[in-house]
Protein backbone atom coordinates (compact mmCIF):
# COMPACT_ATOMS: atom_id res chain seq x y z
CA UNK A 1 0.00 0.00 0.00
CA UNK A 2 2.57 2.15 0.75
CA UNK A 3 4.26 1.83 -2.71
CA UNK A 4 0.84 2.84 -4.33
CA UNK A 5 0.97 5.63 -2.44
CA UNK A 6 4.06 6.80 -3.34
CA UNK A 7 3.38 6.29 -6.67
CA UNK A 8 0.36 8.43 -6.67
CA UNK A 9 2.00 11.26 -4.58
CA UNK A 10 4.53 11.48 -7.55
CA UNK A 11 1.71 11.16 -10.58
CA UNK A 12 -0.39 13.89 -8.53
CA UNK A 13 2.72 16.12 -8.39
CA UNK A 14 4.07 15.98 -11.95
CA UNK A 15 0.42 16.77 -13.19
CA UNK A 16 0.37 19.87 -10.79
CA UNK A 17 3.52 20.77 -12.08
CA UNK A 18 2.21 20.43 -16.17
CA UNK A 19 -1.18 21.92 -15.19
CA UNK A 20 0.50 24.83 -13.05
CA UNK A 21 2.77 25.10 -16.58
CA UNK A 22 0.19 25.22 -18.88
CA UNK A 23 -1.34 27.69 -16.58
CA UNK A 24 1.00 29.99 -17.09
CA UNK A 25 1.62 29.65 -20.75
CA UNK A 26 -2.56 29.92 -21.31
CA UNK A 27 -3.63 33.56 -22.57
CA UNK A 28 -7.22 34.29 -20.78
CA UNK A 29 -9.86 34.51 -23.14
CA UNK A 30 -12.01 37.12 -23.29
CA UNK A 31 -15.66 36.70 -22.13
CA UNK A 32 -17.95 38.18 -24.84
CA UNK A 33 -21.03 36.85 -23.09
CA UNK A 34 -23.73 39.63 -22.34
CA UNK A 35 -23.47 39.87 -18.70
CA UNK A 36 -24.47 43.41 -17.90
CA UNK A 37 -22.88 43.33 -14.62
CA UNK A 38 -22.46 46.25 -12.93
CA UNK A 39 -19.25 44.84 -11.19
CA UNK A 40 -17.69 42.76 -14.60
CA UNK A 41 -15.02 44.31 -16.42
CA UNK A 42 -15.46 41.71 -19.09
CA UNK A 43 -16.67 43.61 -23.05
CA UNK A 44 -20.31 43.65 -22.37
CA UNK A 45 -20.10 44.10 -18.63
CA UNK A 46 -21.38 47.74 -16.89
CA UNK A 47 -17.97 48.39 -14.75
CA UNK A 48 -17.47 51.46 -16.61
CA UNK A 49 -21.23 52.61 -16.57
CA UNK A 50 -21.06 52.14 -13.13
CA UNK A 51 -18.27 54.40 -12.77
CA UNK A 52 -19.57 56.99 -14.64
CA UNK A 53 -23.25 56.95 -13.88
CA UNK A 54 -22.61 59.79 -11.26
CA UNK A 55 -21.54 62.00 -13.13
CA UNK A 56 -24.17 61.95 -15.87
CA UNK A 57 -26.97 62.67 -12.86
CA UNK A 58 -24.67 65.06 -10.64
CA UNK A 59 -24.55 62.91 -7.97
CA UNK A 60 -28.54 62.66 -7.17
CA UNK A 61 -28.00 59.01 -7.97
CA UNK A 62 -28.66 55.84 -5.99
CA UNK A 63 -27.77 51.96 -7.31
CA UNK A 64 -29.59 49.62 -4.80
CA UNK A 65 -30.29 46.19 -6.08
CA UNK A 66 -33.67 45.76 -3.70
CA UNK A 67 -36.63 44.78 -5.92
CA UNK A 68 -38.64 47.72 -6.49
CA UNK A 69 -41.48 46.97 -4.91
CA UNK A 70 -40.31 46.50 -1.32
CA UNK A 71 -38.09 49.81 -2.98
CA UNK A 72 -40.49 52.19 -3.02
CA UNK A 73 -42.21 50.87 0.44
CA UNK A 74 -39.29 52.18 2.23
CA UNK A 75 -38.66 54.88 0.21
CA UNK A 76 -40.65 57.84 0.48
CA UNK A 77 -42.43 58.22 -2.72
CA UNK A 78 -42.06 60.93 -4.90
CA UNK A 79 -40.97 61.77 -8.35
CA UNK A 80 -37.84 60.53 -9.52
CA UNK A 81 -36.05 58.90 -12.93
CA UNK A 82 -36.08 54.79 -12.08
CA UNK A 83 -33.29 52.97 -14.43
CA UNK A 84 -33.61 49.43 -15.51
CA UNK A 85 -30.78 47.40 -17.60
CA UNK A 86 -31.66 43.88 -18.52
CA UNK A 87 -33.63 43.32 -15.04
CA UNK A 88 -35.72 40.05 -14.80
CA UNK A 89 -38.71 41.26 -12.74
CA UNK A 90 -42.18 39.89 -11.49
CA UNK A 91 -45.50 41.09 -12.54
CA UNK A 92 -45.30 42.60 -8.53
CA UNK A 93 -42.33 44.25 -9.48
CA UNK A 94 -43.15 45.94 -12.73
CA UNK A 95 -46.87 46.95 -11.05
CA UNK A 96 -44.95 48.76 -8.40
CA UNK A 97 -42.58 50.58 -11.05
CA UNK A 98 -45.48 51.60 -13.32
CA UNK A 99 -47.39 53.11 -10.12
CA UNK A 100 -44.89 55.05 -9.56
CA UNK A 101 -44.42 56.15 -12.67
CA UNK A 102 -47.99 57.36 -13.19
CA UNK A 103 -47.87 59.36 -10.05
CA UNK A 104 -44.72 61.28 -12.12
CA UNK A 105 -41.37 59.37 -11.88
CA UNK A 106 -39.30 58.57 -15.68
CA UNK A 107 -38.72 55.52 -16.59
CA UNK A 108 -35.73 54.11 -18.48
CA UNK A 109 -35.50 50.87 -19.59
CA UNK A 110 -32.63 49.07 -21.75
CA UNK A 111 -33.38 45.76 -23.53
CA UNK A 112 -36.69 44.76 -23.31
CA UNK A 113 -36.63 40.77 -24.00
CA UNK A 114 -36.92 40.77 -20.29
CA UNK A 115 -40.40 42.40 -20.21
CA UNK A 116 -43.56 40.35 -19.13
CA UNK A 117 -45.45 39.97 -22.45
CA UNK A 118 -48.53 41.19 -20.11
CA UNK A 119 -46.58 44.18 -19.43
CA UNK A 120 -45.41 45.25 -23.05
CA UNK A 121 -49.07 44.40 -24.13
CA UNK A 122 -50.61 46.62 -21.43
CA UNK A 123 -47.79 49.90 -22.48
CA UNK A 124 -48.46 49.08 -26.17
CA UNK A 125 -45.63 48.01 -28.06
CA UNK A 126 -44.03 44.74 -29.39
CA UNK A 127 -40.52 43.91 -30.13
CA UNK A 128 -38.12 41.30 -32.15
CA UNK A 129 -34.69 40.61 -33.70
CA UNK A 130 -34.97 42.63 -37.30
CA UNK A 131 -31.19 41.46 -38.12
CA UNK A 132 -28.63 39.35 -37.55
CA UNK A 133 -26.19 41.92 -39.18
CA UNK A 134 -22.47 42.05 -37.60
CA UNK A 135 -23.09 45.66 -36.89
CA UNK A 136 -25.93 48.09 -36.62
CA UNK A 137 -25.42 52.00 -36.58
CA UNK A 138 -27.54 53.77 -33.67
CA UNK A 139 -28.51 57.06 -34.30
CA UNK A 140 -30.96 59.46 -32.75
CA UNK A 141 -33.80 61.05 -34.67
CA UNK A 142 -34.34 63.89 -32.66
CA UNK A 143 -33.12 66.79 -34.76
CA UNK A 144 -31.43 68.45 -31.35
CA UNK A 145 -28.95 65.25 -31.86
CA UNK A 146 -28.97 64.50 -35.45
CA UNK A 147 -25.67 64.19 -35.41
CA UNK A 148 -25.74 61.84 -32.47
CA UNK A 149 -24.85 57.88 -33.36
CA UNK A 150 -22.94 54.72 -32.42
CA UNK A 151 -21.69 51.99 -34.07
CA UNK A 152 -22.16 48.17 -32.82
CA UNK A 153 -19.49 46.40 -34.40
CA UNK A 154 -19.50 43.57 -31.85
CA UNK A 155 -22.38 41.40 -31.33
CA UNK A 156 -24.98 43.43 -31.80
CA UNK A 157 -28.73 42.01 -30.53
CA UNK A 158 -30.46 43.21 -33.49
CA UNK A 159 -33.56 43.89 -31.64
CA UNK A 160 -35.89 46.34 -32.30
CA UNK A 161 -39.55 47.82 -31.68
CA UNK A 162 -42.41 46.71 -34.38
CA UNK A 163 -45.63 47.91 -33.70
CA UNK A 164 -46.08 50.58 -31.06
CA UNK A 165 -49.28 52.48 -30.36
CA UNK A 166 -49.61 55.92 -31.27
CA UNK A 167 -48.66 57.83 -28.02
CA UNK A 168 -44.99 56.50 -28.52
CA UNK A 169 -42.94 58.87 -30.12
CA UNK A 170 -39.50 57.28 -31.86
CA UNK A 171 -37.04 58.82 -30.18
CA UNK A 172 -34.40 56.66 -31.93
CA UNK A 173 -33.27 54.15 -34.95
CA UNK A 174 -31.06 51.23 -35.82
CA UNK A 175 -29.72 51.33 -39.25
CA UNK A 176 -28.53 47.84 -41.22
CA UNK A 177 -26.48 47.36 -43.50
CA UNK A 178 -29.28 47.25 -46.27
CA UNK A 179 -30.03 50.84 -45.44
CA UNK A 180 -33.53 49.55 -43.52
CA UNK A 181 -34.39 51.38 -40.15
CA UNK A 182 -36.37 50.25 -37.39
CA UNK A 183 -36.93 52.15 -34.34
CA UNK A 184 -35.31 51.27 -31.14
CA UNK A 185 -35.22 53.80 -28.99
CA UNK A 186 -38.89 55.14 -27.96
CA UNK A 187 -40.97 57.38 -25.26
CA UNK A 188 -44.22 58.36 -24.30
CA UNK A 189 -46.27 60.15 -21.26
CA UNK A 190 -47.68 57.51 -19.26
CA UNK A 191 -49.87 59.45 -16.05
CA UNK A 192 -48.09 61.86 -14.59
CA UNK A 193 -44.73 60.43 -15.82
CA UNK A 194 -43.05 58.90 -18.76
CA UNK A 195 -41.65 55.93 -20.30
CA UNK A 196 -38.52 55.44 -22.24
CA UNK A 197 -37.90 51.99 -24.10
CA UNK A 198 -34.18 51.17 -25.59
CA UNK A 199 -33.86 48.09 -27.32
CA UNK A 200 -29.86 48.12 -27.51
CA UNK A 201 -28.35 48.28 -24.34
CA UNK A 202 -25.35 46.60 -25.54
CA UNK A 203 -23.98 50.43 -26.24
CA UNK A 204 -23.48 50.80 -22.29
CA UNK A 205 -20.92 48.05 -21.64
CA UNK A 206 -17.29 48.68 -21.43
CA UNK A 207 -16.28 47.79 -24.70
CA UNK A 208 -18.30 51.21 -26.10
CA UNK A 209 -18.45 53.35 -22.95
CA UNK A 210 -14.52 53.14 -23.52
CA UNK A 211 -14.91 54.00 -27.27
CA UNK A 212 -13.86 57.61 -28.18
CA UNK A 213 -16.80 59.55 -28.90
CA UNK A 214 -19.72 57.18 -27.83
CA UNK A 215 -20.13 58.89 -24.78
CA UNK A 216 -21.84 61.54 -26.16
CA UNK A 217 -24.56 59.12 -27.62
CA UNK A 218 -24.62 57.69 -24.21
CA UNK A 219 -25.15 61.16 -22.78
CA UNK A 220 -27.73 62.43 -25.32
CA UNK A 221 -30.07 59.08 -24.25
CA UNK A 222 -30.20 60.17 -20.72
CA UNK A 223 -30.81 63.63 -21.34
CA UNK A 224 -34.30 62.60 -21.75
CA UNK A 225 -34.63 61.96 -17.75
CA UNK A 226 -34.49 65.34 -15.54
CA UNK A 227 -32.37 66.61 -13.53
CA UNK A 228 -33.85 64.97 -10.48
CA UNK A 229 -32.94 62.09 -8.14
CA UNK A 230 -32.62 58.79 -9.99
CA UNK A 231 -32.27 55.36 -8.85
CA UNK A 232 -30.73 52.37 -10.52
CA UNK A 233 -32.38 49.10 -9.70
CA UNK A 234 -29.17 46.88 -10.35
CA UNK A 235 -28.88 42.92 -10.97
CA UNK A 236 -31.94 42.40 -8.62
CA UNK A 237 -32.76 38.99 -10.63
CA UNK A 238 -29.26 37.98 -9.15
CA UNK A 239 -29.82 38.68 -5.72
CA UNK A 240 -30.22 35.14 -4.64
CA UNK A 241 -27.03 33.86 -7.34
CA UNK A 242 -24.97 36.60 -5.29
CA UNK A 243 -24.79 34.90 -2.53
CA UNK A 244 -23.46 31.65 -4.24
CA UNK A 245 -20.10 30.72 -3.30
CA UNK A 246 -19.54 28.50 -6.08
CA UNK A 247 -21.06 31.50 -8.47
CA UNK A 248 -17.96 33.72 -7.20
CA UNK A 249 -15.47 31.36 -7.53
CA UNK A 250 -16.03 30.08 -11.07
CA UNK A 251 -16.06 33.92 -11.85
CA UNK A 252 -13.12 34.77 -10.81
CA UNK A 253 -9.87 32.90 -12.68
CA UNK A 254 -7.65 32.17 -10.15
CA UNK A 255 -10.15 31.33 -7.68
CA UNK A 256 -11.18 28.62 -10.65
CA UNK A 257 -7.51 27.29 -11.23
CA UNK A 258 -7.17 26.84 -7.17
CA UNK A 259 -10.69 25.35 -7.03
CA UNK A 260 -9.80 22.70 -10.15
CA UNK A 261 -6.51 21.61 -8.45
CA UNK A 262 -8.23 20.86 -5.14
CA UNK A 263 -10.61 18.86 -6.26
CA UNK A 264 -8.18 16.63 -8.77
CA UNK A 265 -6.26 16.18 -5.60
CA UNK A 266 -8.90 14.83 -3.36
CA UNK A 267 -10.00 12.90 -6.56
CA UNK A 268 -6.57 11.04 -6.87
CA UNK A 269 -6.54 10.82 -3.08
CA UNK A 270 -9.96 9.28 -2.90
CA UNK A 271 -7.96 6.93 -5.42
CA UNK A 272 -5.25 5.86 -4.47
CA UNK A 273 -6.93 5.57 0.26
CA UNK A 274 -10.08 3.42 -1.57
CA UNK A 275 -8.98 1.00 0.25
CA UNK A 276 -9.00 0.36 3.58
CA UNK A 277 -4.96 1.20 5.19
CA UNK A 278 -3.76 -1.63 7.37
CA UNK A 279 -2.12 -1.50 10.77
CA UNK A 280 1.58 -1.38 10.75
CA UNK A 281 2.82 -5.06 11.98
CA UNK A 282 6.01 -4.58 14.34
CA UNK A 283 9.13 -6.75 13.52
CA UNK A 284 9.56 -9.27 16.38
CA UNK A 285 12.75 -9.52 17.24
CA UNK A 286 13.63 -13.62 17.58
CA UNK A 287 15.13 -14.58 20.86
CA UNK A 288 18.54 -15.16 20.56
CA UNK A 289 20.44 -18.86 21.78
CA UNK A 290 22.52 -18.05 24.66
CA UNK A 291 23.88 -21.41 25.48
CA UNK A 292 27.29 -21.16 23.51
CA UNK A 293 27.66 -17.54 25.68
CA UNK A 294 26.76 -19.24 28.94
CA UNK A 295 29.38 -21.90 28.13
CA UNK A 296 31.86 -19.69 27.39
CA UNK A 297 31.62 -17.52 30.51
CA UNK A 298 31.79 -20.50 32.79
CA UNK A 299 34.92 -21.34 30.70
CA UNK A 300 36.60 -18.30 31.54
CA UNK A 301 35.48 -18.20 35.04
CA UNK A 302 36.68 -21.30 35.43
CA UNK A 303 40.15 -20.74 33.44
CA UNK A 304 40.35 -17.22 35.68
CA UNK A 305 39.81 -18.89 38.73
CA UNK A 306 42.89 -21.65 37.59
CA UNK A 307 41.26 -24.83 38.37
CA UNK A 308 42.53 -27.02 36.21
CA UNK A 309 40.85 -29.89 37.61
CA UNK A 310 36.92 -29.17 37.73
CA UNK A 311 37.46 -28.20 34.04
CA UNK A 312 38.62 -31.51 33.00
CA UNK A 313 36.11 -32.91 35.03
CA UNK A 314 33.27 -31.04 33.03
CA UNK A 315 34.60 -31.65 29.65
CA UNK A 316 34.97 -35.44 31.36
CA UNK A 317 31.40 -35.62 32.07
CA UNK A 318 30.45 -34.00 28.80
CA UNK A 319 32.54 -36.77 26.95
CA UNK A 320 31.12 -39.81 28.37
CA UNK A 321 27.47 -37.98 28.18
CA UNK A 322 27.97 -38.42 24.48
CA UNK A 323 29.37 -41.92 24.41
CA UNK A 324 26.03 -43.02 25.91
CA UNK A 325 23.86 -40.76 24.18
CA UNK A 326 25.47 -41.34 20.44
CA UNK A 327 27.45 -44.37 20.97
CA UNK A 328 25.09 -46.56 23.34
CA UNK A 329 27.82 -47.85 25.56
CA UNK A 330 28.20 -48.35 28.70
CA UNK A 331 30.50 -46.04 30.69
CA UNK A 332 29.90 -46.75 34.58
CA UNK A 333 33.41 -48.72 34.03
CA UNK A 334 36.57 -47.34 32.27
CA UNK A 335 37.76 -50.71 31.54
CA UNK A 336 39.24 -52.99 28.94
CA UNK A 337 35.03 -53.73 27.78
CA UNK A 338 34.70 -50.10 27.11
CA UNK A 339 38.23 -49.22 25.49
CA UNK A 340 37.47 -52.57 23.00
CA UNK A 341 33.48 -51.37 22.69
CA UNK A 342 34.50 -47.70 22.03
CA UNK A 343 37.86 -49.00 19.67
CA UNK A 344 35.24 -50.89 17.51
CA UNK A 345 32.79 -47.62 17.76
CA UNK A 346 34.66 -45.13 16.23
CA UNK A 347 37.13 -47.05 14.50
CA UNK A 348 40.00 -45.03 16.45
CA UNK A 349 43.59 -46.15 17.86
CA UNK A 350 43.52 -48.60 20.76
CA UNK A 351 46.55 -46.42 21.89
CA UNK A 352 44.17 -43.09 21.47
CA UNK A 353 41.49 -44.31 23.68
CA UNK A 354 43.68 -45.55 26.23
CA UNK A 355 45.36 -42.57 26.42
CA UNK A 356 42.09 -40.94 26.75
CA UNK A 357 40.56 -43.37 29.09
CA UNK A 358 43.53 -42.85 31.71
CA UNK A 359 43.06 -38.92 31.17
CA UNK A 360 39.39 -39.74 31.79
CA UNK A 361 40.01 -41.55 35.01
CA UNK A 362 42.09 -38.54 35.99
CA UNK A 363 39.89 -36.25 35.91
CA UNK A 364 37.27 -38.71 37.84
CA UNK A 365 39.77 -38.78 40.58
CA UNK A 366 39.10 -35.80 43.37
CA UNK A 367 42.94 -36.01 44.49
CA UNK A 368 44.80 -36.56 41.17
CA UNK A 369 47.28 -33.26 40.61
CA UNK A 370 46.68 -31.89 36.94
CA UNK A 371 47.86 -28.76 35.37
CA UNK A 372 47.26 -26.80 32.07
CA UNK A 373 48.81 -28.62 30.27
CA UNK A 374 46.64 -31.62 31.17
CA UNK A 375 43.37 -29.91 30.23
CA UNK A 376 44.78 -28.75 26.78
CA UNK A 377 46.25 -32.19 25.85
CA UNK A 378 42.74 -34.03 27.30
CA UNK A 379 40.53 -31.62 25.57
CA UNK A 380 42.35 -32.40 22.05
CA UNK A 381 42.35 -36.08 22.04
CA UNK A 382 38.26 -36.58 23.70
CA UNK A 383 37.64 -34.07 20.57
CA UNK A 384 39.54 -35.95 17.92
CA UNK A 385 37.94 -39.17 19.11
CA UNK A 386 34.28 -38.51 18.45
CA UNK A 387 35.35 -36.32 15.26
Amino acid sequence: MDKILKIGGIVFVVALLIYALASLGKDETTQWDKNFDSSSRSPFGLYVFNKEVKNLFKDKFEKTSQPPDIYFIEKKSKPRNIILIKNKLDLDQWSAIVDEVSAGSDLMVFGQNDIPKLVSDSLGFEHYIVSFDDSNILKLTDYKFENSYLNLNKFPGGDAFVAVDGDFRILGKTVLKNKEQHANFIGKQFGKGHIYLHSEPLFLANYYMLKSGNLQYVQNVFSYLPDRETVWFSEVEKKEQSRSILRFVRANPSLRYAANLLLGGLILFAIFNIKRKQRIIPMATPLKNTSVEFVRSIGNLYLQEGDFHEMMAKKAQHFLYKVRLELLIDTQNLDEDFISKLHLKTGKPVDLIREAVTMLKAAQDPYAQVMREDLVKMNTVLDQILS
